[in-house]
């Protein structure tokens, strides 16, 4: 959980090289404590420079730059990398250490006891599911997702509050990669700890970020959440940095039911007689009606072959009314409902508030508008079905919702 208390402040930041290459160019970044940062863009977007310049690896050539309120030039550079954690793609393991030296390097520079050193890689160890009995084996003998988890862990030994990860995962296969993408995760929320990390892979990004930093040629083009960037790209860059087939699922991950749904739905009271139902059916062209109670609660539905079986022996719609109904929150997100529409062939399913009351309808034919207008505007789109329009029915509405 993050807090207002900045962690990292860029504040006009740029790295020029010599010769004039201009590798960072005015940027300015808040990272408060918690965030898990990903700074995210091309190769050659100063993604990795940004990163390298917080522990002093790159000196910035101008701006000011703070690390836990302070100037980063106010600390001796050796200490101030000992204040933060830093995890490469190439693991960085020294191979004539053993995985318990590893570990602990840091803090025996920081002189803790070997006591206290030994107790904390023990706890490390655990934390990333590796026996202990690994403490004394040597980097060679550990696979490669083992070593990279700890190297995770040596980051963690001397209770740094900031890490920095540089393409971490790169050079894994995609199982252990997911895993290691887990991991972190978990150890982040669980430990409190604010994270910098670079990459290139969106998906990666939009999993693990808290806040998504996209730079491109050395300027900062976007800095928002996940579902922020996903919701409201700010160029055509970070369009397709984030690609057109994320966009489209996006939609239904982060759009609600509440946000599409249609109002006014075809409704009766359970007190009605069955005269009236079929009056309403006739007038709005449905086969199927609503129920709800006087103040709108859902309580069912009825349709047409119920009246038909019925008509004779029955005067009043709680008389045959179905109560299994399904239906979806106002709240719930489409990506919970796409599935139970479009891939079950239901119509519609009716929508509801916290309360139960009945709010309106999310249609087949709002579902597929809301797909071609993500993948092809709002101008030349396919017809929408004819026959999935508000008042549609499905065959069976208790099913798929």
């Amino acid at each position: 959980m993050t807090t207002t208390e900045p962690m990292v402040e860029f504040d006009d930041i740029s790295k020029v090289y010599r010769g004039g290459n201009v590798a960072v160019e005015h940027v300015t970044l808040t990272i408060d404590r918690g965030d898990f940062v990903c700074l995210i863009g091309t190769s050659g977007s100063g993604k990795t420079t940004t990163m390298r310049m917080i522990n002093r690896m790159l000196e910035p050539t101008g701006g000011t730059l703070r690390f836990d309120g302070k100037d980063i030039h106010s600390y001796d550079a050796v200490q101030l990398r000992r204040k933060i954690g830093y995890v490469i793609q190439n693991i960085g393991l020294m191979p004539h250490m053993t995985i318990y030296e590893n570990i602990t390097l840091v803090p025996k520079l920081l002189k803790w006891p070997e006591e206290k050193r030994r107790e904390k890689a023990q706890e490390l160890i655990k934390l990333v599911e590796l026996p202990a009995a690994f403490l004394d084996r040597y980097p060679a003998e550990l696979s490669g997702g083992q070593q990279q988890r700890i190297g995770v862990v040596r980051a963690l030994a001397a209770n740094q509050d900031l890490i920095l990860m540089d393409e971490p995962f790169g050079a894994l296969d995609p199982i252990t990669r997911e895993a290691l993408q887990e991991l972190v995760k978990s150890l982040q929320e669980k430990l409190g700890k604010t994270v910098v990390f670079v990459t290139h892979d969106m998906d990666e990004a939009l999993k693990l970020a808290t806040k998504i930093v996209v730079m491109d040629g050395g300027h900062i083009i976007q800095t928002a959440s996940p579902a922020e960037l996903l919701r409201h790209p700010a160029t055509q860059f970070v369009r397709d940095l984030i690609g057109e087939e994320r966009l489209v699922q996006a939609q239904a991950d982060i759009t609600t039911v509440g946000a599409i749904m249609l109002r006014d739905p075809v409704s009766i009271t359970p007190g009605r007689s069955l005269q009236d139902a079929i009056a309403l059916m006739r007038k709005r062209r449905v086969d199927t009606l609503l129920v709800t109670d006087d103040d709108g609660h859902l309580k069912g539905f009825i349709d047409i072959e119920s009246l038909d079986n019925n008509y004779r022996r029955s005067t009043s719609v709680s008389d045959i009314l179905n109560p299994k109904i399904f239906y979806v929150h106002e709240s719930a997100l489409l990506r919970d409902t796409v599935d139970r529409i479009l891939k079950r062939g239901l119509k519609y399913v009716p929508v509801v508030d916290s309360a139960n009351r009945l709010r309106g309808i999310v249609t087949r034919a709002a579902l597929v508008d809301l797909i071609y207008d993500t993948i092809w505007g709002e101008t030349d789109k396919p017809p929408a079905d004819d026959a999935a329009t508000v008042n549609a029915t499905p065959a069976d509405p208790t099913k798929g919702v």
